[in-house]
């Protein structure tokens, strides 16, 4: 006699809703925004099918049309054109910037939104790294002040939460001093806590064009500053050095990965755990989709249940406005 059958809490849809351990819902997701200067422009992302650069009147069509989804919350990148950048990344904190105009243009006409930035010099650096490059390294100490420079710009201009994403030791106390001096107490910090030096960013460096540029005196690759793949304990360390310079949120970036860093940080810590559901594992859902290995509307709220499921409290991913689509639709 069988006295133990699991099955039967699973008879129906509501005994399973009734005892459903994990819960996704749009309040957990962020949209990923790519921006460049001009006017009527929206180009699509080749690697990264549905997602396009926008110049910012089409930012602004586009956030309204998210918000009519419930969708509210979203990280904004830009694209800068090579005029801009220089080797210290001054067109970050510049007045002329028109990343910062459009964060300003965001609140004023969407002030309900959650607004993300992205804190790191390499969409506008000649180098294409995301810190300060003399010969041939990539220089931490030197960088802070630069990063403190762009984060209390992108404060000012009304950012809601900084992102700090580019991985130099320290950086998460020294943004956080600049802010309070400058009295941007109340303006949050997204630590990049555990941001692997992973193959999986190609579709965003497309988009952007922040990929490290060639030339003997510019390291090859991110692997000096982002966390080797093969490192789990080490995110800790990460994590416990970016509560204590008083960060407000601790990410894991990429997402599906690495479910088991998200895990243990989630664990260990009481700060909210954010998670960066990245371009390139997003692209091989939309590739094997497209050619009709998989069903997009099944599998893409699979994916990012999963990522909720091992503990993430925020799910930055491509997927949020078809998620917030099919939460309105049902379908």
């Amino acid at each position: 006699m069988i006295t133990r059958r699991p099955r039967r809490n699973r008879s129906s849809e509501a005994i399973r809703s009734m005892i459903r351990e994990t819960h996704l819902s749009v309040d957990h997701l962020v949209f990923p925004l790519f921006t460049l200067d001009g006017k009527n422009i929206k180009s699509e992302v080749p690697s990264l099918p549905g997602i396009f650069r926008m110049s910012p009147d089409n930012i602004l069509r586009e956030v309204e049309e998210c918000l009519k989804l419930n969708l509210n919350k979203f990280i904004v990148f830009p694209a800068v054109d090579e005029k801009f950048k220089d080797k210290t990344a001054t067109y970050s904190y510049s007045k002329e910037n028109f990343y910062l105009k459009l964060a300003t243009d965001i609140k004023k006409r969407f002030p309900e939104v959650c607004l993300i930035s992205d804190v790191a010099m390499d969409p506008y650096s000649i180098d294409g790294h995301d810190g300060l490059v003399e010969k041939g390294i990539v220089h931490n100490d030197k960088t802070l002040p630069i990063l403190a420079k762009m984060a209390v710009a992108q404060a000012e201009a009304g950012f809601d939460i900084l992102g700090p994403s580019d991985m130099m030791d320290g950086r998460i106390g020294y943004i956080r001093e600049a802010l309070d001096i400058e009295g941007h107490t109340d303006t949050g910090v997204m630590a990049y806590t555990a941001k692997y030096a992973s193959g999986l960013y190609g579709p965003f460096r497309d988009a952007l064009d922040s990929a490290p540029r060639e030339g003997d005196d510019i390291p090859k690759d991110k692997k000096t500053y982002q966390m080797d793949p093969a490192n789990k304990q080490e995110a800790l360390l990460e994590a416990m050095l970016d509560a204590e310079e008083g960060a407000d949120f601790l990410m894991v970036k990429p997402a599906l990965h690495y479910l088991d860093v998200i895990q243990i940080l989630k664990t260990n810590f009481e700060i909210p755990i954010a998670a960066y559901h990245v371009s390139g594992e997003c692209a091989m859902l939309l590739a094997a989709c497209k050619n009709g290995w998989l069903d997009y509307n099944r599998m893409m709220p699979e994916t990012l249940l999963a990522i909720r499921r091992a503990g993430a409290d925020v799910i930055i991913t491509y997927f949020a406005k078809d998620y917030a689509k099919q939460v309105l639709t049902g379908i």
